[in-house]
Order: C-alpha cells, then sequence, then structure tokens
C-alpha cells in the first residue's frame, strides 16, 4: 500500500481526495500547510508527495524547496488551471509532475499510479546501462557521468533512462512522454522540456550527449 502524503489548505478538497485515494488502495496523510509538508516528507515515511501550490505560510513551491534539499521522494504539484509559471518553476525546483486544478480523484490516483510504477519498476536488464560516458543501473536507479553521481528527480531518471535505452536514434516526444512520463503527450505540454532542461544541466560537459530534433524529439549520442 503506498503511503502518500497530501498537503492542500483546501480541508474539504483534502478530504474529498483523501477518501477516494484510500478508496482506490493508498494509504493517505492529509495537512494543510506547507511547512507541515516540507518536515512530514523529509522524514521518508511516504512514497510520494502531493503538494497545493497555494498554501498558508509556506506555500507549495517553498515546501517543495525545502523538501528537495533532503530528499528525493517523488512529488506531484497540484496548479491552478492556466498557471504556467508555478508548473515550470515547480518543474525546475524537482517536482516530478503536476495536475491541474480542478481535477479529478480518478485523475490524480492515476498520475500518482504513473509515478509510482515507473519508480518502483523493476529493471529490464540485469546490468548498468552505458553511453558516451554516461553509466545508469535500473535496479538501483543510479545514475554516474564519469564516476560523478548525478541526483535526479524520480521523472528524470525516467527519461534518461528511455534515451540511454534508445541510445543512438531519435525519441519522439510521443514515446518519451508514455514510457518516461506514464502518459500521453498533450499539447502545450513543457513538462519534457524542462526535465529535460535540468538533466541537461545537472549532466554539465556531458549534455551535449543529448541533441534535441526540432518539432520531433530527442537523440542521445551512443559515443
Amino acid at each position: 500500500m503506498a503511503q502518500v502524503l497530501l498537503a492542500d489548505d483546501d480541508i474539504e478538497l483534502a478530504g474529498m481526495l483523501t477518501e477516494y485515494l484510500e478508496r482506490e488502495g493508498f494509504s493517505v496523510t492529509a495537512v494543510h500547510d506547507g511547512e507541515s509538508a516540507a518536515r512530514l516528507a523529509i522524514e521518508g515515511r511516504f512514497d510520494i508527495v502531493v503538494l497545493d501550490v497555494m498554501m498558508p505560510r509556506v506555500d507549495g513551491v517553498e515546501a517543495l524547496r525545502r523538501i528537495r534539499q533532503a530528499a528525493r521522494v517523488p512529488v506531484l504539484m497540484l496548479t491552478a488551471r492556466g498557471d504556467d509559471v508555478d508548473r515550470i518553476v515547480g518543474l525546475e525546483l524537482g517536482a516530478d509532475d503536476y495536475v491541474t486544478k480542478p481535477c479529478t480523484p480518478r485523475e490524480l490516483a492515476a498520475r500518482l499510479r504513473a509515478i509510482l510504477r515507473r519508480v518502483q519498476a523493476p529493471a529490464e536488464s540485469a546490468g548498468p546501462l552505458s553511453a558516451g560516458g554516461l553509466v545508469l543501473w535500473p535496479g538501483k536507479r543510479r545514475v554516474e557521468w564519469r564516476g560523478r553521481a548525478l541526483e535526479l528527480t524520480s521523472m528524470e531518471f525516467n527519461v534518461l533512462e528511455v534515451l540511454m535505452r534508445n541510445a543512438g536514434r531519435l525519441v519522439t516526444k510521443k514515446e518519451l512522454s508514455e514510457q518516461a512520463l506514464g502518459r500521453p503527450l498533450a499539447r502545450f505540454d513543457r513538462s519534457l522540456d524542462v526535465h529535460l532542461s535540468s538533466i541537461r544541466h545537472k549532466l554539465g560537459e556531458a549534455a551535449a550527449l543529448i541533441r534535441t530534433v526540432r518539432g520531433m524529439g530527442y537523440h542521445l549520442a551512443k559515443d
């Protein structure tokens, strides 16, 4: 049973989401401010965290910043519809995905399952993947560049793993969204672009290994 930390200052909505998620087999702890969410998330008792952006005292963005300073637990953000700034900032700070409000409990449950499925999936091969000085261990969810460990979020790891499994060939945005994010590619969704930007930043000099093919997708050099 996946342990979910849900943070939303809308007590009625949080109660409704908690009730639905628990019927779907999740175990949910609900809090109503970002300070409590950050403190509990860092303790390591939860498999995934859901953060509403707009909360009192400490908002969801600041809570995410605090979490990422100390933990790699997957985080899904709840953002206002059409608020691209909060969405992109959240992804840049290390959120794994987002759902726009108002959202249905069913959509939230599906998105949580997609993230957890990728994080908890068994390795497709026993050995590590390697390409151009990068080495990735699927089972350990560990990546190194020339012996230096890279700290990636769960979705960043998924994106890089798909690219490395297909090193030397073009991976379309549609393929990458379905295989790495666990959902179909949506129009105007910039999640993949933000995740790739963050991966490149963390790769440093190795960023040149990943080439964007405009209008099509991404290509990771094999050697």
